[in-house]
């Protein structure tokens, strides 16, 4: 007999004993006498006997698994965070499922309709740029399941999140920017349907706004924020009559981008384009000038947003209406803004 094939009405059969029985001490039922629960133990093992945990769990209704949707792994900021969340998953015994929509919206709609039929008791969700309408959620909501958005969220009642202050955020680096004597700051902001974007400008121009530093729009350029659009971004800007001093950037990919090309053409930073970057990339500390940037504590977002989620799973009675928890994040200046002055 196959271990695989090993059932408890197998061992019944071997030991004459009825299949309930043996159900009832593999499960360590006091119902049934010590002598007998031993005899029954010893045959499993000797037979191999796996337990059937999908089907037990499923007689629950719970499968102890959780669905992650994030745009890019690549990411250190997303990398972190699921490292956060699959270290608090498993000590709660829960599984995870990662999976990446790449910034597509039918890629995240179809990763939804993945997670449900694997019937996962809740999801942790960052969602793609492409993200304008929140229709795929609907399922989750019907059946029952708890969500929790971290750092990309959507702004619609009744969603519980796990955030970081990007307004506030953005408005340091900003201002950091203008204690370095910048003072025409251009902004490469990201998609403005989505929250993260939206707040990281909104600070950007109170900051200006703080300093009496005029807001120029043509200084702000929405963008992927890929690599090749810091390039792109900066040779526009250099096109404007403008002698910019100052640039912040709503992610580290796209200020690296703009650094390199500023680079090649011989523009010195910080001296000439002071720069500040957005979530702390691992190569941030090791490009040629160094890049300030704001720290985005992946791995703690990751932990909150997991024993939030976990919480709800546990606790379904429990009405949970718009529950945001606000991570701190921190400037971490370096060389592409410290410029020295006489």
């Amino acid at each position: 007999m196959e271990n695989t094939e090993v059932t408890i009405h197998d061992i019944a059969a071997i030991l004459g004993i009825d299949s309930s029985t043996v159900s009832r001490a593999l499960n360590n039922s006091p119902r049934v006498a010590e002598k007998t629960k031993n005899k029954i133990l010893e045959k499993a093992n000797e037979l191999g006997y796996q337990r059937n945990h999908l089907a037990s769990n499923l007689r629950k209704n719970k499968t102890y698994t959780l669905g992650v949707i994030v745009p890019r792994i690549s990411r250190d900021f997303f990398s972190s965070t699921i490292s956060g969340i699959e270290e608090t998953a498993f000590k709660a015994g829960y599984n995870v499922i990662i999976c990446q929509s790449l910034e597509s919206l039918e890629r995240e709609e179809n990763i939804i309709k993945t997670l449900l039929s694997n019937r996962v008791d809740g999801v942790l969700i960052s969602i793609s740029m492409e993200t304008t309408n929140y229709k795929h959620l609907e399922g989750l909501k019907k059946r029952n399941i708890p969500y929790v958005f971290f750092d990309r969220h959507c702004n619609i009642e009744g969603n519980s999140n796990v955030l970081i202050d990007d307004f506030d955020a953005a408005f340091v680096a900003t201002e950091h920017l203008i204690t370095k004597k910048s003072e025409v700051i251009a902004h490469f902001s990201g998609p403005q349907n989505l929250e993260i974007y939206k707040n990281r400008f909104k600070g950007y121009k109170a900051a200006l706004k703080k300093y009496n530093i005029p807001f120029s729009k043509e200084l702000v350029i929405s963008s992927s924020l890929m690599e090749s659009d810091g390039e792109e971004n900066v040779k526009k800007l250099l096109t404007l009559p403008y002698k910019l001093d100052g640039l912040f950037c709503a992610n580290d990919v796209v200020a690296i981008g703009a650094i390199k090309y500023l680079k090649n053409i011989k523009v010195e930073i910080p001296k000439d384009i002071a720069i500040v970057g957005f979530s702390n990339e691992s190569i941030s500390s090791v490009i040629d000038p160094s890049l300030t940037t704001i720290n985005q504590p992946g791995l703690e977002i990751g932990i909150t947003a997991t024993n939030l989620l976990i919480s709800q799973i546990d606790d379904k009675s429990k009405i949970i209406t718009n529950e945001t928890i606000i991570v701190k994040t921190n400037l971490i200046e370096r060389n592409s803004s410290l410029r020295v002055f006489e």
